[in-house]
């Protein structure tokens, strides 16, 4: 991928503005098939698949028992194949891990290496690729607060800066040049930059071994809490039901006014102190914010407090704009439940 083609600040603006695309590269695409699909999925995955109907998409997340993050894959149906969107190095590792779990129902998974990918803004690519009379296309729903997700995040902040729109075109490869010959492009910085100030997270920048849904606020979009019997279903329901995510995402306003550069992977500090607090995990430069970043920082680390983050340029200064808050979770309120049976 490239990551740019023009000015990346312009580049935005006009992915906002539908006038761009992005070929993303990254990621690559498993089609499942059979009549068991969906009920197969289903049973593995954090969302709500059972009913999935033709043309409609999902988002879903592969936890180990702990509810840890495996991986993100994204979902289209067709009526007769799901088409499963997800990271490209951990490709042949779902698929075996796949092919593990079949069992007795009636699938098929399979590589796809002849569709491309494209990303834009405000309506799907025309041209995407037709399957059982349904257009190919992922639309994120992270914007869209579906059935059974619930958001910790205010959603005032970034709303002001408009809707994160988002879709994933699947388009043959061997057409893939006729359909982009009157598209402008756009690369990498300017996506990232975009997706940074939506808060939205993404595979594999935010997620790390310890990674839980609720850190990231993917309970929103990814995970289904009144569905179960899924691998990590148990501690989804115990952290949001009864505790509190360790960690939470929060969005970091750099000071630009210096020479230093952040990079995913710089530590952060609470101003004032030696101790880390979270990392980096990806950064934008802004067309309307500026030098932003998204970070992953301890539950207990004030809102109000100013922060720092350590590059190898030097200290750049940085202020939150609270996206997971330090009261996420604990949502069965128990404390509150006894003392009203008691009578407090």
């Amino acid at each position: 991928m490239k990551s740019h083609f023009d000015n990346p600040l312009v580049e935005q603006r006009e992915l906002l503005e539908s006038k761009r695309v992005c070929l993303v590269d990254d990621k690559s695409v498993i089609r499942v098939s059979g009549k068991d699909r969906l009920t197969w999925l289903h049973a593995m995955l954090s969302q709500n698949l059972a009913n999935l109907k033709p043309g409609q998409s999902a988002d879903a997340l592969l936890l180990d028992a702990n509810g840890r993050i495996e991986e993100n894959i994204q979902i289209i149906d067709d009526g007769e194949s799901s088409w499963l969107i997800v990271f490209a190095e951990h490709t042949d590792k779902l698929l075996t891990w796949f092919d593990q779990m079949i069992f007795r129902s009636k699938v098929e998974v399979s590589r796809v290496d002849d569709l491309a990918i494209v990303a834009s803004f405000g309506q799907p690519l025309a041209g995407s690729a037709i399957s059982n009379d349904q257009q190919l296309v992922w639309q994120d729903p992270w914007m869209a607060d579906p059935v059974g997700s619930v958001r910790y995040a205010a959603t005032d902040g970034r709303n002001k800066r408009g809707a994160w729109n988002f879709f994933l075109s699947l388009v043959s490869k061997a057409s893939l040049d006729d359909v982009l010959a009157d598209k402008s492009q756009a690369g990498t910085l300017a996506l990232e930059a975009l997706r940074v100030a939506a808060h939205r997270p993404a595979q594999p920048n935010e997620i790390d071994e310890k990674t839980l849904p609720h850190e990231l606020d993917w309970l929103s979009s990814a995970v289904h809490l009144s569905k179960g019997c899924y691998r990590g279903q148990e501690a989804v329901a115990k952290v949001h039901n009864l505790g509190h995510p360790p960690r939470r995402l929060t969005l970091l306003h750099l000071d630009g006014s210096g020479h230093s550069l952040a990079m995913a992977g710089d530590k952060v500090f609470v101003s004032g102190t030696d101790g880390e607090v979270g990392r980096i995990t990806s950064i934008g430069q802004h067309f309307e914010l500026g030098p932003i970043a998204l970070a992953l920082i301890g539950r207990n680390v004030d809102e109000s407090d100013a922060l720092f983050v350590k590059t190898e340029g030097g200290e750049i200064s940085a202020n939150q704009e609270t996206i997971v808050p330090p009261t996420a979770g604990a949502a069965a309120n128990m404390k509150e439940k006894r003392a009203n049976l008691m009578g407090k």
